[in-house]
């Protein structure tokens, strides 16, 4: 019975590491970025100054001053864009998407989209977000 305590706390203390690994965000250089990454913010946020830029085990987060930031997958494939004091670029933006928000809310601007296996997510300045499928089919509006 003892053995099976001593058991269970073991593999309870080797969880808690990996967790406690897996969350810490390390401090990289903009150099250490993959090279997608690299050329989408040279295209798309070139005029902005960098912050920090963090890796974890499995993205890359570039934090600007002006308050945008911009979350890559590991080949740098852009996840999550936000930009509440600005706007999301519209060239990374799907047509669909762009479409869509110009038609139902004509006044509102996209400050935050997030991209994942199950579609995206668009936050409006006007509070509301907006889910997607991956084929562009509205699926919820939130206030």
């Amino acid at each position: 019975m003892k053995s099976i305590k001593v058991f269970i706390v073991l593999i309870a203390f080797v969880a808690m590491c990996f967790t406690a690994k897996a969350s810490q965000d390390q401090v990289i250089t903009y150099d250490q970025l993959p090279q997608a990454a690299k050329e989408l913010l040279k295209k798309h946020f070139s005029n902005k100054v960098p912050l920090i830029v963090t890796m974890d085990w499995d993205d890359y987060t570039i934090i600007y001053e002006s308050g945008e930031k911009v979350e890559f997958d590991k080949q740098g494939n852009w996840k999550e864009i936000e930009c509440k004091r600005s706007i999301v670029p519209q060239k990374l933006i799907p047509n669909q998407i762009k479409t869509h928000v110009k038609a139902t809310f004509p006044e509102a601007t996209i400050i935050g989209i997030d991209r994942n296996h199950l579609g995206y997510e668009v936050e409006l300045n006007n509070g509301l977000e907006i889910e997607y499928t991956l084929n562009f089919e509205m699926v919820s509006i939130d206030d």
